[in-house]
């Protein structure tokens, strides 16, 4: 199966804390914003039908919390396949990760770090003037879904090759959790 329609939604880890100075990057957690944005888009999802065939992460502590808020919202168990590449990876990784999605996924779920995941979908999206990609040029929040669709094989999606369907900010589902600082 190399031809259809797929569907890749990039999710930004939710809002994580600065609190400890000492800890490592990669073992920042939620804080309590994060928390409550991450299930709220895990709702979100849930009530569009959203269903995913694979999904990949960043296994930072903050993917990983980010995904079982997500869950909480969504009602569904996520069983997301860890992959230490998408850590701070730049968009040509990313795009690279994509790659080597299995032809027999037509809706992949990633979820990973900035600029990366906005650099990603502003490389796969044209540039345009509606609301969506004007707002993904803006700034790419966190807990902030994308959701691009394509035409044709995992290996060969190119830059300018896919439309935005979707990008939804956790402010635009509950104004008390925006503007966004990051």
């Amino acid at each position: 199966m190399t031809a259809g329609t797929k569907t890749l939604t990039l999710l930004r880890h939710a809002k994580s804390g600065w609190d400890d100075p000492a800890l490592r990057d990669y073992d920042r957690a939620l804080n309590a914003r994060g928390k409550r944005a991450a299930a709220l888009i895990g709702g979100y999802l849930r009530s569009g039908g959203a269903v995913f065939d694979h999904i990949i992460a960043s296994p930072a502590l903050r993917v990983v919390e980010t995904l079982a808020h997500v869950e909480t919202g969504y009602g569904r168990t996520l069983a997301p396949e860890w992959d230490r590449r998408i850590y701070l990876a730049s968009a040509v990784t990313l795009l690279d990760i994509v790659h080597e999605f299995s032809e027999d996924s037509a809706r992949v779920l990633l979820v990973g770090h900035n600029p990366g995941l906005e650099d990603l979908a502003m490389l796969l999206v044209p540039n345009s003037d509606e609301p969506a990609r004007v707002a993904l040029e803006a700034k790419y929040p966190t807990a902030t879904i994308a959701e691009l669709a394509f035409e044709g094989s995992w290996a060969d999606l190119a830059a300018g090759s896919a439309r935005l369907v979707r990008f939804v900010r956790p402010r635009d589902l509950d104004p008390a959790l925006g503007p966004e600082e990051d």
